[in-house]
């Protein structure tokens, strides 16, 4: 393995009993950065999105972390001809090098994971917040209040302790993730000693430790749709994550 990262940070021994990113709700935040995007189409929405072609490792680390795992012209190219933020792709590609080395029958692409991280948070652009060079968004993104009322009822878990209301959870971070799920799948993908929801490196890399754990085989339809519905359940939402997905992997070709 190339970065001596922790896989998870504690890992639950029932996956069904962490499937709680989504439940029925079709997003957390409301709006989403999508309007002009590539999901504002009114073209069918896809099934599901293929493998991308894997991104180029760097010779060498770059930096601590998953984020110095991808080779610095690729993520220079991808990033223009896709419009990912590169802090943000940087995180994608590094989750994305980490699971094909550690769990290569999880096919888990960077692209995929870009699909999500559009659809959740803008990559972290979500309500005029911003990735600084740590890659943490500033100021924190957090979700709408999980309290029944138009969306699914989900008690307060951490006391307010990631998520800041006491009352119900709130999905946290640029990859929204919610309270229980961060506290079973926290992980330090920036190789900083800190582990925040709120960072896109240690964000993404709980999610593709998450997702790898639902579903082994990206690289199938059956097992693209299984992975993407444990993390958030609508068609529609499965079908703006491909969309993303599939576009992002065009771009590059």
């Amino acid at each position: 393995m190339r970065a001596r990262l922790p896989i998870v940070g504690a890992v639950v021994a029932v996956v069904a009993a962490v499937a709680l990113l989504v439940g029925g709700i079709t997003w957390f935040l409301a709006p989403r950065g999508l309007l002009g995007g590539p999901a504002a189409s009114e073209e069918p929405l896809p099934s599901w999105a293929p493998p991308a072609e894997p991104p180029v490792a760097a010779a060498a680390p770059t930096g601590p972390g998953i984020a110095g795992l991808a080779d610095p012209a690729w993520l220079a190219t991808t990033a223009e001809a896709t419009g990912i933020p590169q802090r943000a792709l940087a995180a994608y590609a590094g989750a994305a090098i980490v699971k094909a080395e550690t769990m290569p029958q999880c096919a888990l692409s960077w692209a995929t994971l870009a699909g999500v991280g559009a659809t959740e948070s803008d990559h972290g652009r979500h309500g005029g917040s911003r990735l600084d060079e740590n890659g943490t968004a500033t100021p924190g993104i957090f979700g709408v209040a999980l309290d029944g009322d138009g969306v699914a009822l989900i008690p307060d878990s951490d006391g307010g302790e990631f998520d800041g209301d006491a009352d119900a959870d709130r999905a946290i971070g640029p990859m929204q993730l919610i309270p229980e799920a961060w506290r079973n799948w926290h992980v330090d993908g920036g190789g900083d000693g800190v582990e925040d929801p709120q960072n896109i490196d240690d964000a993404a890399l709980a999610a593709a430790n998450y997702l790898c754990r639902a579903s082994t085989a990206f690289d199938t339809e059956d097992g693209w749709r299984a992975g993407i519905r444990s993390y958030n359940s609508p068609e529609h939402y499965l079908g703006t994550v491909a969309r993303y997905a599939i576009r992002y992997a065009d771009a590059i070709r």
